[in-house]
């Protein structure tokens, strides 16, 4: 699922992303940082494709070359990003 990162509604989406796309319930900028694959708010730049760019506003429309729209789990929704993340991560080393 192609989930907004602003109203957090599935953008149902049969082409590829572009600059001027924006979400058809609030209006939010589709591709920039916060929808990308690779943000990662914990690592340096907020980017974990090391050849990218900076860019300072993760909520504005990028020239990225590195982008790809991050694909969420309706799950993931459901219980929040930390908590789907952490049970991932137990799951991973139950014994």
């Amino acid at each position: 699922m192609k989930i907004c990162h602003k109203c957090k509604k599935e953008a149902v989406l049969n082409k590829t992303i572009g600059r001027k796309d924006v979400c058809p319930f609030c209006s939010a900028e589709l591709r920039c940082c916060l929808n990308c694959r690779h943000y990662d708010p914990g690592v340096y730049n907020q980017c974990r494709e090391t050849q990218a760019d900076r860019v300072l506003d993760k909520d504005r429309s990028t020239f990225c070359d590195y982008f790809v729209f991050r694909d969420t789990h309706p799950d993931d929704l459901a219980k929040g990003g930390k908590d789907a993340a952490r049970d991932k991560l137990e799951a991973l080393f139950k014994k």
